[in-house]
């Protein structure tokens, strides 16, 4: 029945957003991180991010997969642009975990993605923009 399912708790892992030199088109882009800061590798990681402004519009919804995520490491998922930083950003994560399935939703607020609310990112030693489950 329902109260026997167990839903774990996602621990030590996060969305990271940075904004990083990007050589091949001398811009400064923003990209979206996997932290995996726990023991533990993550495997059949899926992302599916998509967007979504008060006033109706949506982005695409991209999907991502991943075989594994090593532990106390990260990988760079996608890249997103500024012109969406005025939405709702949505990032849904489904992983296997010693053996156990985990699902989790990291929300970036509208204009919440800036300079000025980047910290330092775990794992990764750099300033980004750091999402909770």
């Amino acid at each position: 029945m329902k109260k026997d399912i167990e839903i774990p708790k996602v621990k030590n892992v996060y969305i990271a957003i940075a904004k990083e030199w990007n050589e091949d088109f001398s811009s400064n882009d923003w990209n979206v991180y996997l932290v995996n800061d726990s023991r533990e590798a993550m495997e059949s990681v899926m992302i599916m991010s998509r967007g979504k402004h008060d006033d109706g519009r949506k982005t695409a919804t991209f999907r991502h997969a991943f075989k594994v995520v090593a532990a106390k490491s990260s990988i760079k998922v996608e890249l997103i642009m500024p012109e969406v930083f005025g939405f709702e950003n949505e990032f849904i994560l489904t992983y296997f975990q010693n053996g156990k399935l985990y699902d989790t939703v990291f929300t970036a607020p509208p204009h919440s993605i800036n300079e000025e609310s980047a910290t330092n990112a775990p794992v990764m030693d750099i300033e980004a923009v750091v999402l909770n489950p």
